[in-house]
C-alpha cells in the first residue's frame, strides 16, 4: 500500500467524492491492467539507451485520463498536477517524482496509434465479456454518428484534413468523419467498430459491423434495402439475416381513427430494441466528450475509438454489476 501524503490525509475528511473521483475508482478496479500492460511491452523502449523510460502502467493512465476527458497532450499533464483525483488514480507523489510530460505523452500515444493497440485492446475485452456470458450472440443493431472535424484551413498546412469530408444531415452540412458500431441486441455492448469519412452512407459499412452468428439485425431508415446489397446476399451467413429496420414515418399507411395501427406498432417495437445503441453513443459524446475530433486522418481517431469503446463497455458491464447488488435497509 502506498504511504499517505499530506495531501491524502487532508482529502480524507471530505464529505462527498466528486463524481470525476468516483468515475476513476470505477476505472481502477474494472481496467485490466496487467493484461493491457502486457499488449503494449512488445513496442515500448527499453530504456537501456537515453533517459531512463517512465513505467508502462503510468503512462497508460495518463493517456487514458487524456481520452476519457478529451484533452490535449499539455492539457492532461496540467490536469494532473491540478486535480487531486488525477493524481491519486495516476499514484503520483510529488515528493518522490513529477508528472511525465507532455512529449513523453505524445510518444506513447504515437506509439498506441502506429501498432494499432488500441483494436487490440478493444477485441480483448469482448472476448473476455463473451467468455463470462456478458455479451449475448444472435443479434446485432447496427448505427453510425457523424464526427465534427476542423473545417478551418488556418494551419501549417493551410488545407482541411483530405480524409475528411463534407455531408449533409438534415438542413445542416457538416464536415468530419463518420463512426460506425455494431452492438449486441441483447446486452448493448459494442463488439465492431468501424470510420469512414462523413459522406459514406450508413449502410455500405454494415457488412463491417454483423458477427457471423447474428440471425436477426436492427437498424433505422437509413439501413432500408440492406438486404440487397452485394456484400450481404453473396455471404452465406449475412444472406440468412432477417434484417429488422425501422421504415420512414411517412412512409408507413395511414388507418382510420378507429382501426389499430399494427404497422407503427411494429415499428415502435424495432425502435425499442434498436434504441440500446444510443446509451454507447451517449456515453462517447457526453461522458467522455469525443464530439469533435482532435487528431488528422481517419486511422488515429479510430484508434481513439477502439479505446473509448472499450471502456465504454467496461463502465456498463461495472454499472450494471452495481445495479444488479441488492441494497441494504
Amino acid at each position: 500500500m502506498a504511504q499517505q501524503t499530506f495531501s491524502d490525509l487532508e482529502y480524507s475528511n471530505r464529505k462527498r467524492k466528486t463524481n470525476r473521483e468516483k468515475f476513476l475508482d470505477i476505472m481502477e478496479e474494472i481496467i485490466p491492467w496487467d493484461e493491457w500492460v502486457e499488449f503494449v511491452a512488445p513496442y515500448y523502449p527499453s530504456g537501456k539507451r537515453g533517459r531512463p523510460t517512465k513505467g508502462i502502467e503510468k503512462m497508460l493512465r495518463m493517456y487514458l485520463l487524456q481520452i476519457w476527458f478529451n484533452l490535449s497532450d499539455e492539457g492532461v499533464e496540467d490536469a494532473i498536477y491540478d486535480s487531486y483525483a488525477f493524481r491519486k488514480f495516476m499514484g503520483i507523489n510529488f515528493n518522490e517524482e513529477q508528472v511525465p510530460d507532455a512529449t513523453t505523452l505524445l510518444k506513447f500515444r504515437h506509439l498506441i496509434e502506429k501498432n494499432h493497440l488500441g483494436e487490440q485492446m478493444f477485441r480483448a475485452i469482448n472476448y473476455v465479456l463473451e467468455q463470462n456470458g456478458a455479451m449475448m450472440k444472435g443479434g446485432t443493431i447496427v448505427d453510425a454518428t457523424i464526427l465534427n472535424a476542423p473545417s478551418s484551413t488556418k494551419n501549417q498546412e493551410k488545407s482541411r484534413d483530405p480524409e475528411m469530408h463534407q455531408t449533409k444531415k438534415g438542413n445542416e452540412w457538416r464536415f468530419g468523419m463518420k463512426c460506425h458500431i455494431g452492438v449486441d441486441a441483447g446486452t448493448g455492448y459494442v463488439h465492431a467498430v468501424t470510420a469512414t469519412p462523413a459522406n459514406v452512407h450508413d449502410i455500405t459499412e454494415t457488412h463491417n459491423l454483423l458477427r457471423e452468428s447474428d440471425e436477426v439485425v436492427y437498424g433505422d431508415s437509413g439501413y432500408i434495402g440492406i438486404e440487397k446489397r452485394e456484400e450481404i446476399r453473396n455471404d452465406p451467413n449475412f444472406s440468412k439475416i432477417e434484417f429488422r429496420v425501422t421504415r420512414r414515418p411517412k412512409s408507413l399507411p395511414k388507418v382510420s381513427d378507429n382501426a389499430i395501427d399494427w404497422e407503427r406498432q411494429i415499428d415502435h417495437r424495432k425502435s425499442s430494441v434498436r434504441c440500446k445503441v444510443e446509451h454507447a453513443f451517449h456515453i462517447i459524446k457526453n461522458r467522455f466528450g469525443f464530439t469533435k475530433v482532435r487528431y488528422r486522418g481517419i486511422s488515429k481517431n479510430l484508434n481513439k475509438l477502439n479505446m473509448l469503446f472499450a471502456c465504454a463497455n467496461l463502465l456498463m458491464y461495472a454499472e450494471a454489476k452495481q445495479r444488479s447488488v441488492p441494497s441494504v435497509g
